[in-house]
């Protein structure tokens, strides 16, 4: 679908709001609801940044996330108030991931959170661990509570609490994955703040799993919709006024005064009241680098990888292995191209027709930084080797396609709350100019909504202000 603007769009508003991903249409939905004018300016020829969904010969494609994750409500609320909760729908069963290691993929014991064991009985009959990783781990139960004073890394996190083999197979494919960065870069509290609350109020993080796995969903903690996630881009973006949303077009400098100026490529300049930046920092830094120094090198500061998607649909009698789960992630020391592979058909309904399976595979990051340069035959042909190899299957692809996410996954790196704390300092001196998108305050679709939610609802304070 493409999306222009209308002929005769207004060049004035309350808000003019730089990215069209879910944060920026999320700020500008908060800003409607609040009964403020907006615009929100987009690069590409589309709005929803990595959401992107295709139907391909019947098939469903979630080309970047797939989910919504149930623990952090932003999204789901989103969806109710967009009319889309009936919609909504969990993964099927079982909800079994695995991990490749020595040649075969083994289950995640059961009633692990984050991979972390919440039973010491389905620790001590995995297969994923040796014997002393399994009595390392245990140990971990008679950990006191304890407050580390300085951010750390999340790999030196895990190995105090669980040991080495606990990094290699648990932190550096599950919870690093989860970021597509590196496990001895990536902050422990930035990522996984409730790791480091767990520690300081039970210093054992298998007692105080354990303490919370009584509550937790039997339907799951991941949603979907029957569409895929390119339906809540849709449904949030049908609420907006005529020409509001303006593609095909990069905001290549803003001037700050008494009324701000946005200028976008092939489009006419914005001027508004104030300016939301909902984009990646890199994209942040250059614009406000006339406007605060200081603020523009923060941004710039903060990294990003680049990854890359390869989805295959395969007749299901070409596939030897059960598929009985969502999929699984490969450590780095297993020497693998791919770094996890999603059985996408396997996960959700309603993905692929009777008869037939729909994979993806996962590369890049920081891991391969250079894969998103390769070709697409070369990339396919990584993919499809090592799970040819992992799956067992035989015979060609009904079809393939490669997505391609350049500088898209966010570092929250150690640091990076503090790195924050003065990104806000500076935010304060210019305040009809706010920034939110993923990469600051969060990662994730969930995390995304609630900071651009938050912080619209801040900025429409401070317009409404006399």
């Amino acid at each position: 679908m493409a999306y222009r603007s209308a002929p005769h769009a207004t060049n004035l508003v309350d808000v003019a709001i730089v990215g069209a991903g879910i944060s920026g249409l999320s700020a500008a939905y908060e800003l409607h609801k609040r009964g403020l004018t907006t615009c929100v300016l987009e690069s590409r020829d589309r709005p929803g940044g990595v959401i992107l969904t295709e139907q391909i010969e019947g098939f469903v494609v979630d080309a970047g996330p797939d989910s919504l994750l149930v623990q952090k409500p932003a999204a789901l609320e989103l969806c109710r108030e967009l009319g889309l909760a009936e919609r909504l729908f969990p993964t099927k069963l079982p909800r079994t991931a695995y991990i490749y290691r020595g040649g075969r993929l083994h289950p995640i014991p059961e009633a692990s959170i984050l991979g972390f064991p919440t039973r010491l009985w389905p620790l001590g009959t995995s297969s994923l661990f040796t014997t002393g990783a399994k009595l390392r781990m245990a140990r971990e139960v008679f950990a006191r509570p304890h407050v580390e004073t300085h951010d750390e890394s999340i790999a030196a996190f895990v190995r105090r609490h669980f040991g080495r083999e606990a990094v290699e197979y648990i932190a550096e494919p599950l919870l690093a994955g989860i970021h597509a960065g590196d496990v001895d870069r990536l902050s422990i509290r930035a990522a996984f703040p409730r790791l480091v609350e767990a520690e300081a109020q039970h210093g054992s993080i298998i007692r105080a799993f354990t303490s919370r796995a009584g509550s937790g969903r039997g339907d799951g903690v991941f949603r979907s919709l029957p569409g895929g996630i390119g339906e809540l881009v849709q449904a949030i973006v049908s609420t907006f006024p005529a020409a509001t949303l303006r593609c095909h077009g990069r905001v290549h400098a803003i001037e700050v005064g008494e009324m701000m100026q946005v200028h976008q490529e092939h489009h006419p300049s914005m001027t508004a009241r104030a300016v939301v930046l909902a984009a990646p920092a890199w994209v942040v830094a250059p614009l406000v680098k006339p406007i605060d120094g200081v603020l523009a090198n923060l941004c710039d500061g903060i990294p990003y990888w680049s990854t890359t998607t390869v989805v295959f649909a395969y007749p299901r009698e070409a596939v030897a292995h059960p598929m009985r789960g969502t999929g699984f992630v490969v450590p780095r020391r297993e020497g693998l191209t791919i770094t996890a592979g999603s059985w996408v058909s396997s996960k959700w309904p309603q993905r692929a027709p009777d008869g037939h399976v729909l994979l993806r595979a996962f590369l890049g990051g920081a891991r391969d930084p250079r894969a998103v340069e390769r070709s697409d035959g070369d990339l396919v042909r990584a993919a499809e080797r090592d799970l040819a190899a992992i799956l067992g299957i035989r015979g060609q692809p009904l079809f393939t396609r490669v997505y391609r996410w350049h500088r898209a996954s966010p570092q929250q790196e150690v640091g990076h709350l503090q790195r924050m704390a003065e990104i806000d300092e500076r935010l304060a001196r210019w305040p009809r100019l706010a920034i939110t998108g993923t990469g600051f305050r969060g990662v994730g679709i969930p995390d995304c909504i609630a900071d651009a939610r938050a912080t619209a609802a801040s900025l429409a304070e401070r317009l409404k202000a006399p």
